[in-house]
């Protein structure tokens, strides 16, 4: 069980999180089966804590499940046509007890504020309404799909309203014909239409799995959009959250991400900590490797602190990393600076000295160093080098794996000769760009 300093250590890392989410507006789909979930209670309150924290909720809750639960009790026979609902007059009437037994469920529980208890004094203010304009989905395939229908459009003026006056937005699966009609509409077309509407930060879809999953049943932690549209997945319902998430992350939502609302406290850690606990889809990469600029000096010498306290890597003072700093690639994960390398080029020697390799230990075996040397190796052959040396103490193997040979100190260059500290006694390894 975490130390009360544990947790207090947590808590004082989730600044950079608190300060970047405050003000943002989060899109959250509760997936089929979310608000009859053992640990729901507990994902009431982090909902509870996300607005006390300044950030802009709309919840919309997906009743597909539900709904087909309540025909079979009714032993009503219900038609799927291309997995889409055909909604007649009595299904939409079923669809109509359950939407409202949903949304009062919701608005119960997001009421309560009993003393010792995480909503003790919260008093939210949740708001419904008519917000969403309908049309019939019309006859597909000679199918007359009656009282389904689709997203025409959002009261973005009234919805932006609500949140703007601390109100929590909830949107049920139900729109609103300029005739009067009621239709039936898919909760997943419905999260994306209201974050693209809104401008929102984030689409958060809630399901029963964890995340997008890999073709050996591994969780797939981040996924540019291009990669996630690539993505074979043979569940139609995951197939639907990614499809929603890379249209909502193409028409200007930040990002995406897809997560289990059966774990409990999913939405905390996905939200603020490095890794998160599902999937994120992003229209840019999550990790990016960039030349590194000053704002970067801190982030770096967190990274070679260790190392030279260790004196794996020869100390270097601030003032001389500000002057070196162009010399430096990073890679960049939200955010924050998890890689260096930085490469030296030696007058005209066309040779030049790879140095200052270094990972934070947190994702260190993750091929992160290999990416960076490999943006050196093609920076250094577009200059027209012809080869990279290094000088290690403990890292040879690693560079041999590289394609690194060891050769002896006379093979570098007159000057950085002249700078080999014998007391070190570096290892000394070659490779050539070609």
């Amino acid at each position: 069980m975490p130390s009360p300093l544990e947790h207090i250590d947590w808590f004082r890392h989730t600044s950079p999180y608190i300060r970047n989410h405050r003000g943002r507006t989060f899109v959250i789909h509760l997936g089929s089966g979310a608000l009859d979930s053992p640990v729901f209670p507990h994902l009431i309150h982090d909902l509870a804590l996300l607005h006390l924290l300044g950030i802009k909720l709309v919840l919309v809750h997906a009743t597909r499940g539900e709904i087909e639960a309540a025909l079979d009790a009714l032993e009503i026979e219900g038609v799927l046509h291309r997995g889409v609902r055909v909604t007649t007059e009595e299904v939409l009437g079923v669809v109509r007890d359950v939407v409202a037994a949903q949304r009062l469920q919701l608005e119960s529980q997001l009421s309560a504020g009993l003393p010792d208890s995480p909503m003790h004094g919260s008093k939210l203010r949740v708001v419904s309404g008519n917000f969403v304009t309908a049309r019939p989905l019309g006859v597909v395939d000679g199918i007359d799909f009656q009282f389904t229908g689709a997203v025409r459009r959002l009261d973005a003026v009234g919805m932006s309203g609500v949140l703007d006056n601390d109100g929590i937005l909830l949107l049920s699966p139900l729109g609103f014909s300029l005739t009067g009609e009621v239709f039936n509409i898919s909760a997943n077309e419905l999260a994306t239409a209201a974050a693209i509407t809104l401008g929102a930060d984030k689409l958060i879809i809630m399901d029963k799995a964890s995340g997008l999953l890999d073709d050996t049943g591994k969780l797939i932690r981040q996924l540019t959009v291009d990669d996630a549209q690539r993505l074979a997945i043979s569940d139609s319902a995951q197939a639907e959250h990614r499809d929603a998430a890379c249209r909502a992350c193409d028409q200007g939502v930040h990002r995406a991400h897809i997560i289990s609302y059966e774990q409990n406290g999913a939405l905390i850690e996905e939200l603020f900590t490095h890794d998160g606990g599902g999937t994120l889809i992003s229209q840019e990469a999550y990790e990016q490797a960039r030349r590194a600029t000053v704002e970067d000096i801190a982030g770096v010498l967190d990274l070679i602190r260790p190392l030279e306290d260790e004196g794996i890597l020869v100390r270097r003072s601030r003032e001389r990393l500000e002057q070196e700093i162009d010399n430096f690639r990073v890679l960049e994960r939200d955010g924050r600076v998890i890689a260096c390398a930085a490469l030296y080029p030696f007058g005209d020697s066309s040779m030049a000295e790879i140095a200052c390799v270094a990972t934070h230990e947190d994702y260190r075996r993750g091929g992160r160093g290999q990416h960076l040397l490999e943006l050196l190796l093609e920076e250094a052959k577009e200059d027209g080098l012809l080869s990279l040396f290094v000088l290690t103490t403990q890292s040879a193997h690693w560079f041999l794996e590289q394609g690194f040979s060891e050769v002896s100190l006379d093979r570098l260059p007159t000057e950085r000769q002249a700078l080999y500290n014998l007391q070190r006694n570096s290892k000394v390894l070659i490779r050539q760009i070609n």
